[in-house]
């Protein structure tokens, strides 16, 4: 068959998952295989080989009897119970065209004489023993003949008991002296299915031959018994594979009981009810991968459905079957038999005189001894045989009008022609006795065997369909008044289906006397004759015939007469290794012709590439470890040792090997948990550079064109500076690595690794983490190796830890001793019609060094990464930078790099709960329409940070600092000298100005030299206090320390006043002081920016809140504002 076309739009969802095999945006004409599957099917004639095989099915219900199992072996593997009767009863004769003849010219004739006679069978019958008839022979094909056999077994518990009806599992013990007896029967035989339901149980067993070759076995079963869902009654069904090709379903079922009309609905719907919810596993294909869904009934190519469907006769008195069928069965006896005698007691018959009857010698086989020279009539001419009998009662049957009726097996289910005697109901130990108890049940073919065909289904939904479109346009000419021809129209009145004159015009599937429809409304459907092959499922070509369906009348250990069919199976058979070899050459021939018709694109990573600021050599780029261990040097993006804010590159170059030009895109990666969606991960970054130009559009929106034999370098670059990636990198919670997903539209996708190995940093960090002791700073010694000393990892809690973290420390020291040197070196070596300093008064950069125009420079940002670095492997701050380095360079990398540590702290100086606590304190003020004091501020905040150690620290430092800093970048202005141009004071004036000199004097003096000593602050190590440690007095005496700077605040501001005062009254100074007072007011103003600035820049800096609040809008902007102004008050009352 060709491949079928698909039709309708793509779905976008499949398109865009990564791997998905892409799709032609427009229709395009497909003459060869679309799949690989689809062409090495097209050559299966190259890999299958036509295999045969005979498949027996048989059912009995044992009607929970011991010692039925006896004769299993007997009846289903041997074939026996069917010959030695006189007349056709089991339906061989007629199955095949047995004769009598036959059986002389093959030597069974003598054979089938010595069988045991009818009496003496049922004489010799007892129980747990077998029943059949001594020197019986087989019948039927059997033993390794047969290739595989399916028994379904019903009752074999008592399911009227109450206890079994609603038993919740199978008793396996149950079933275990079955299985024991087919395996006994069935040596060498392999049992592949096996389903138990209560009281049902399917047993399917293979030979040798072809259990190879059997696979996807799946079974289950479905109870429709008690309120719809007890195991009393149901089915145990079966599936099978034979081949690789051909679907096998086998179901046992055991019908509603009774003859009523409410017992034929509850059967169709016990039928309706296993067709619905049969549903088998997921069939594996030849490379394991599994269907997307499980099969049901009517997925398969052949199915076989047998068992008790207790349908009866309709329309006919039970008593008058049973006389009717008696008068057959009477003959197999002899006349001293007590079946005979009874059967003749049933029927009123009355012997005749005993000079007229033979001797039982004679009587016994007496049809073999007959007059041969009279002419045999064929049993469908006799009107008194046994065949006639039964055609005229099968017009009855309930099964087959539930057929007509569509209610029940109607889709495509066909049954060998019946031939043999009701199965149902006869005396245990009786070979012809119908039930003869007080119910004396009607005789029915309650045990049937039923089987379709794939095409069997299919043309069944056709005629549907058919029908269906006949009846809506029988309508319309309804509707249109066109349903009643005029008289000289019709020609004559014929129906294919029922009208013809003899058996010779009649179809060869139907019924050689066609049964009379139940209601004129619903005629029956013929049966389309057997199609010489079968299409299945997968393209093979089957046969199937029906060979024999018979009864086994000689079984006496039940009240059912087993019954089996016997088919022969012409299938395909995949040979596996033939197969193969044509799948690799089909592989080869359609990735060949694939690649010379789809664009054909080479991704290969440029493992030359630029070293970092800290890489000595290319050794530390790992390759890329394959899956079958080896190493692709060409493959995938290795960053090798990635720190932090430190930018690395790498390139890929995508060619255009192929023959048609290609367009190409890097699409969104599959989303999985943890793992960030987009096109790149967000520490990474992508450019495209063709012809020298860079390619400014984003990558993530335009797709690129290369023609054949062009290429192109993606330049991706890694940065990471996320704070909370950061620490989760730090704590081994995240990784760098993630593969890129570039798609090639009519191509394949190219899955590109990205690696990078994470050194451990200071920043992104807790206070607490940082103060652990390790002197050998958050990473060892051989960073080469990237092993980490990391605190937040390390198993330890004995450690000895610090007051401070050594990071800040050694940041705020080197920041406070730089700017005097900063000064002093711009004094020498700057002419003197260079721009102003940032510090200067003119300049208007108020929060040099921390903020720097030089920012962004790259000579900046690269000592600012080495600085990091010195934090990172605890070099010494001084020894980090190259001595060339300028002091005002130096400064405002280490003012940059204080800033990020600050910002990079996880919980800041300040916590979200310590903050609140000192802004509850300032809103309480606000509320109360009263300025809080800086002393009051400094108060708050004292007591708050004392409730945690290393943040008072760490604040101390901060604090000094930036005093510091700010005494020499934004001096305060002092009183300028008296000079002669001063006007002449009067001696109290002179006596009030020596007052006020002498304490400014004093504190002058005490303040220079506060500001002139080192402010090298100890870390003390909180944990051992008694081991001896240079502690500061600014460290000691913190709080004390402010206070002595409020003095200092104190004595300016009066200073400032006083100076003010002076400008206010410059006719009584002269020029040259009037200048220096205004000079003096310039610098106040500058400092006092300055100040501010500070106090913005490190409020930012160190204090955490919580973002929240009901306000939105310009109330929320103004709440936010008050906020930051409150956060900038409290770091500026420590600098006053």
């Amino acid at each position: 068959m060709a491949p079928t076309e698909r039709s309708g739009p793509p779905d976008s969802s499949i398109e865009d998952t990564p791997g998905a095999f892409p799709t032609d945006e427009e229709p395009v004409e497909i003459t060869l295989p679309q799949s690989t599957s689809q062409a090495v099917k097209a050559r299966r004639s190259e890999y299958t080989k036509k295999e045969q095989i005979k498949i027996k099915v048989g059912t009995w219900n044992v009607a929970s009897l011991h010692g039925t199992e006896k004769d299993l072996q007997g009846w289903f593997v041997e074939g026996k119970g069917i010959l030695g009767l006189s007349e056709d009863i089991t339906g061989l004769s007629i199955t095949d065209n047995h004769s009598e003849d036959d059986d002389k010219n093959s030597g069974n004739g003598h054979r089938i004489e010595m069988i045991e006679s009818t009496d003496e069978q049922e004489a010799r019958r007892a129980k747990k023993k077998v029943t059949l008839p001594k020197e019986d022979v087989s019948a039927l094909p059997a033993g390794d003949e047969v290739d595989l056999y399916v028994l379904g077994l019903q009752e074999i518990v008592d399911v009227s008991s109450i206890t079994e009806a609603f038993r919740l599992y199978a008793d396996p013990a149950i079933s275990k002296k079955w299985k024991d007896a087919m395996q006994e029967a069935l040596p060498g035989y392999e049992k592949v299915a096996e389903q138990q339901l209560i009281g049902l149980l399917l047993l399917v067993y293979a030979s040798p031959r072809i259990i190879p070759s059997i696979s996807s076995v799946s079974t289950t079963s479905v109870p429709t018994g008690f309120s719809g869902y007890m195991g009393n009654k149901g089915c145990a069904a079966a599936r099978i594979v034979l081949g690789e090709t051909t679907r096998l379903i086998f179901i046992n079922s055991h019908l509603a009981a009774g003859a009523d009309k409410a017992a034929i609905e509850r059967r169709n719907w016990d039928y309706n009810q296993i067709t619905q919810r049969t549903k088998f596993e997921p069939i594996l294909d030849s490379t394991g991968d599994a269907e997307t869904s499980g099969d049901k009934i009517g997925d398969e190519d052949f199915a076989f459905w047998f068992g008790d469907l207790n349908y009866r006769l309709d329309d006919m008195p039970g008593e008058d079957v049973r006389r009717l069928l008696l008068l057959h069965t009477r003959n197999e006896y002899d006349t001293n038999n007590m079946s005979k005698r009874k059967i003749d007691s049933e029927i009123g018959y009355v012997d005749p005189p005993k000079e007229d009857l033979t001797s039982p010698t004679d009587s016994h086989h007496s049809f073999q001894e007959s007059d041969t020279s009279s002419i045999t009539l064929d049993p469908r001419d006799d009107p008194a045989s046994l065949h006639t009998t039964l055609q005229s009662l099968l017009p009855h049957d309930q099964l087959y009008d539930q057929q007509d009726r569509h209610n029940a097996f109607h889709e495509g289910w066909r049954e060998g022609e019946i031939n043999f005697l009701p199965t149902y109901k006869y005396d245990v130990g009786s070979i012809g006795m119908f039930d003869s108890g007080e119910k004396k049940r009607g005789p029915s073919w309650c045990d049937r065997i039923l089987y379709r065909t794939r095409n069997d289904r299919l043309e069944y939904l056709e005629r549907v369909k058919q029908q269906e479109e006949a009846r809506k346009r029988d309508e319309e000419m309804t509707a249109r008044g066109l349903d009643k021809p005029e008289d000289n129209d019709v020609l004559f009145d014929y129906d294919p289906d029922y009208d013809y004159e003899d058996d010779s015009n009649a179809p060869s599937s139907a019924p050689k006397t066609p049964r009379t429809p139940r209601t004129p409304k619903t005629p029956k459907t013929p049966i389309t004759p057997l199609l010489p092959t079968v299409e299945t499922s997968t393209g093979f070509e089957d046969v199937i015939s029906l060979d024999q369906y018979v009864s086994h009348q000689r079984v006496l250990s039940s009240d059912h007469k087993p019954l089996d069919a016997v088919f022969t199976l012409t299938y395909d058979a995949v040979d596996v290794e033939l197969r193969a070899r044509v799948h690799q050459e089909v592989a080869r021939e359609m990735d060949k012709a694939e690649n010379e018709g789809r664009p054909g694109i080479t991704v290969v990573s440029d493992r030359h590439h630029e070293r970092d600021m800290f890489e000595t050599d290319n050794s530390n780029a790992s390759p890329i470890q394959q899956a079958d261990g080896s190493r692709d040097d060409q493959a995938g993006l290795e960053f090798g040792q990635v720190r932090f804010m430190v930018p690395k590159q790498r390139a890929l170059t995508i060619a255009n090997t192929g023959g048609v030009p290609a367009e190409w895109c890097f699409i969104d990666r599959q989303v999985v948990e943890d793992i960030h969606g987009g096109i790149l991960p967000p520490w990474l970054t992508m450019t495209v550079e063709r012809d020298t130009a860079v390619d400014k559009v984003p990558i993530a929106t335009k797709p690129h064109t290369l023609q054949p034999g062009e290429t192109a370098i993606v330049n991706v670059h890694i940065n990471v500076k996320d704070f909370d990636f950061v620490s989760s990198l730090n704590q081994g919670k995240a990784v760098l690595e993630d593969v890129l997903v570039l798609r090639v539209t009519n191509g394949k996708d190219h899955f590109i690794p990205v690696n990078g190995s994470w050194l451990p940093s200071c920043f992104c960090r807790t206070l607490e983490d940082l103060t652990l002791e390790t002197g050998k700073g958050i990473r060892g010694p051989d960073i080469s190796k990237g092993s980490s000393l990391s605190p937040t990892t390390s198993p330890s809690t004995e450690r000895p830890r610090l007051s401070a973290p050594r990071e800040l420390f050694a940041l705020t020291e080197a920041v406070q001793e730089l700017p005097e040197r900063v000064l002093a070196e711009h004094s020498m070596i700057s002419p003197s019609d260079s721009a102003p300093p940032p510090w200067s008064i003119e300049s208007d950069q108020e929060d040099w060094p921390f903020h720097s125009s030089n920012a962004n420079d790259l000579q900046q940002t690269e000592l600012e990464a080495f600085v990091r670095e010195a934090l990172d492997t605890a070099t010494p701050l001084n020894q980090c930078l190259s001595p060339e380095t300028l002091n005002m360079q130096r400064l405002e990398a280490l003012a940059s790099t204080l800033l990020l540590f600050l910002r990079s702290l996880q919980d800041g100086i300040f916590t979200p709960a310590s903050w609140q606590l000192i802004e509850n304190n300032l809103l309480a003020a606000e509320k109360a329409k009263k300025k809080p004091t800086t002393d009051e501020i400094q108060s708050w905040t004292q007591e708050v940070l004392g409730q945690r150690p290393v943040a008072s620290v760490c604040w101390t430092f901060i604090v000094f600092m930036l005093k510091r800093v700010l005494d020499e970048v934004a001096p305060a202005p002092t009183f300028p000298n008296r000079t002669s141009e001063e006007p002449p004071r009067s001696s109290e004036e002179q006596q009030q100005q020596q007052q006020q000199q002498q304490p400014r004097t004093s504190t002058s003096s005490r303040t220079s030299q506060t500001s002139s000593q080192p402010s090298e602050v100890a870390l003390v190590d909180s944990s051992s206090p008694s081991r001896p440690h240079p502690v500061p007095s600014t460290s000691t005496s913190f709080f004390g320390s402010f206070r002595g700077r409020r003095s200092r605040a104190t004595t300016e501001g009066s200073t400032s006043s006083t100076a003010t005062t002076t400008m206010g009254a410059p006719a009584s100074l002269s020029a040259a002081a009037s200048a220096e007072l205004e000079a003096k007011g310039r610098a106040e103003r500058r400092r006092q920016t300055v100040r501010r600035a500070y106090a913005g820049v490190f409020a930012e800096a160190v204090v955490r809140w919580e973002v929240g609040g009901k306000a939105k809008g310009i109330e929320r902007e103004r709440e936010r504002k008050a906020r930051e102004e409150r956060r900038r008050g409290v770091v500026e009352a420590f600098l006053m």
